[in-house]
Order: structure tokens, then sequence, then C-alpha cells
């Protein structure tokens, strides 16, 4: 085994664990049926989620409620967040922390109390309680005679403010605001969609170029400073060759071409680093593969980058020294054939 390799080996399957370490959940309650109470003299211990045509709280929850049902009553005390999802929401209890709601009505009844920001979006909302600050998006807006908003109110709609009424802050017209639960962010996404294009372009890269692909690996791992170096130097050197074309009439076709070539030159780079990223790690076991090494290197890239501000630092790295090795096997190749020498597939060799 290469000792020179096993240390930043080390380094990956540490970034990749800590990439991986699951957040502690939080114990949940689930409920459902065509009507879930808690009765007055019940306590839940932590969050509650329920699904029902009725929902109503005469007791207690420690924790949050997520709700989603036809009608939803809050009557006793919710000390976390409440979030709804319902055709109708009342709250005649306490709540200790924001009320997110969509629904067809929101009432925050006289004796309702939200200690945090009222997040609304439905056809008519009524506040006659207290609220720390809202944020309103609505056809009908009502603040009664009894009602307190302790902080700003933001609203989008018809607002009527009774006599009585008080607002502790600023009351802003936002047309922006987008308030009530949101539709869930696949914050994977992105990095799935990017993980099986990289994995197509490999493949690619692997099939019709296995000698190519095989020393840039090999320059990759052998010369990862040198490798880094030049995908530096390329990196600073693509924007200048840009803008010096660029001032120039004639060279205005050719600067676009550049920077498209480059941007290609760069994605290929990248796809390059994650496979020296795999063939390192599968150079300390006793496989061989080079399939399996694009996937391993994609993969780990793809999780460790997730790792905030040590991921996205080894996220540069790779891609520098996977351009480097890329750019320095292409210009190795060139003066190879400049002199006239012949081809070599061992991925040893410094082509520098």
């Amino acid at each position: 085994m290469n000792r020179s390799r096993s240390a930043p080996a080390a380094v990956l399957a540490l970034l990749v664990v800590l990439a991986l370490l699951p957040g502690v959940a939080v114990a949940q309650e689930t409920r459902s049926g065509d009507t879930v109470v808690v009765s007055a003299d019940e306590t839940v211990g932590g969050d509650l989620a329920a699904a029902g045509g009725t929902v109503i709280v005469r007791g207690t929850v420690t924790g949050d409620l997520t709700v989603a049902g036809g009608n939803v009553i809050i009557e006793g005390e919710v000390q976390g967040n409440v979030e709804a999802f319902s055709g109708n929401v009342r709250i005649a209890g306490d709540v200790g922390g924001d009320v997110t709601a969509a629904g067809g009505n929101v009432v925050i009844a006289e004796n309702g109390t939200v200690s945090g920001t009222l997040e609304a979006a439905a056809g008519s909302v009524t506040v006659d309680g207290t609220v720390g600050a809202a944020e309103i998006a609505s056809g009908s807006i009502t603040l009664g005679s009894t009602a307190v908003v302790q902080s700003d109110l933001r609203y989008d709609g018809e607002l009527t403010v009774a006599e009585g009424a008080t607002i502790g802050g600023e009351t802003i017209r936002d047309a922006s605001i987008a308030p009530g639960p949101q539709p869930p962010r696949f914050a994977w996404a992105g990095t799935v969609y990017g993980f099986l294009t990289n994995l197509l372009l490999g493949a690619l890269l692997l099939a019709l170029l296995p000698s190519f692909s095989a020393r840039v690996a090999g320059y990759g791992l052998n010369n990862p400073f040198r490798a880094g170096g030049f995908g530096l130097a390329t990196l600073l050197i693509a924007p200048v060759l840009f803008v010096l074309l660029l001032v120039t009439i004639v060279g205005i076709p050719l600067a676009f071409v550049w920077l498209f070539l480059f941007l290609f030159l760069a994605w290929v780079g990248s796809v390059y680093g994650a496979y020296v990223v795999g063939e390192g790690l599968l150079s300390l076991t006793e496989i061989a593969n080079r399939w399996l090494a694009l996937v391993v290197g994609l993969v780990v890239v793809a999780l460790v980058t997730q790792v905030p501000i040590a991921g996205g630092l080894f996220g540069l790295l790779v891609f520098l020294v996977g351009l480097g090795a890329f750019v320095g096997v292409l210009v190795g190749g060139y003066r190879r054939r400049r002199r006239g020498g012949a081809a070599t597939d061992d991925p040893s060799v410094d082509f520098s």
C-alpha cells in the first residue's frame, strides 16, 4: 500500500462520516382519525402530528403541533409552534411559539394568544386575541376591537382594523409576502441531479478514453500538488484570456467560444477530480475497477461537499486537482507529439 495516499484517504473517510452523522430525532406522537382530541386533562410530551376531519386540543402539547384536518381548534396550550393545513383554524388557547396556518378561515379568538408570529394564508383571517407579530396574506383581514399585535403587521389583502385594536409596531402592506406552510424544498434534488449528470459524463470518458482517463488519474494521484497548482493557474488564466479576446471586435466570437469551451473543460475536470478521489480510495484496498472508482469518487464528493465550510474547501481542492491533471495530461500529450515520442499508458508518468 502506498502510505503517501493513506493519509488523504483517511481524511476523506472522516469527512464522509461527519457528513452522514444523523441529527438527534425529537420524539413525535402521531394521531389520526375522523376526530382527534387531546382532552383537557391530557398532556402530550413532545411533538404531536395529527390528521383528521376535526382536530381539537383542549389539553397541553409540550412540543410542536403539526395538523392536517378539516377543522382545527386549539382551546388548551401548545408550548411550541403550530403548523396547520386545514379548512378552518381556530385558536382560543395559548400557543407559546409561532403559528403557521393555511386554510379557508383562520381565527384567533378573544382569549387566544400566540406568543410568536402568526403567519397565515387563508380566504379570511380574523384576529380578536393577542399575537406577537403577524404576516398575513388573505382576501379579508379583520382585527377586532380586542385584537393586539405586539409588533409589526405585514399584510396583503383587504384590511379592516376596528376601533380599540392595538398594533405595537408598523403596519406594512407587502404584496410579496407568502406566509403559511410552504411546499417542501428538496434540498438534495440539485445534488442528485449533479451526481447523475456527472456519472453520465464520467462513464462516457471512461468508455471512450480509457487510457487517457487512466493517465489523468495517475497524474492526479502521483502529483496532487502540481496538478492543483496547474488547475489554479488554468482557473486564473481563463478569465484573463476571455477579456483579452473580448476587447477586440474580431475576437468577440472567439471569446464566447473560449468561454463555453472552458466551462466544458471545467466540468470534465471536476468529474476527473472525483475519479481521482475514487482511484485513491480504492488503492487502499485490493480492488482495481475504474467504473467502481468513478462511482465511489462521485458519491464521496457529493456527500462530503454537504459538510459546511470544510466540504466547500474539499470540493474546490478536488476540482483544482482534477482540472489540473486533465489539462496537464493534455499538455503533456501535445508536447510528446511535438517531440515525436511514443504514447504510453503508464499512469505514473509525469506528462507535465
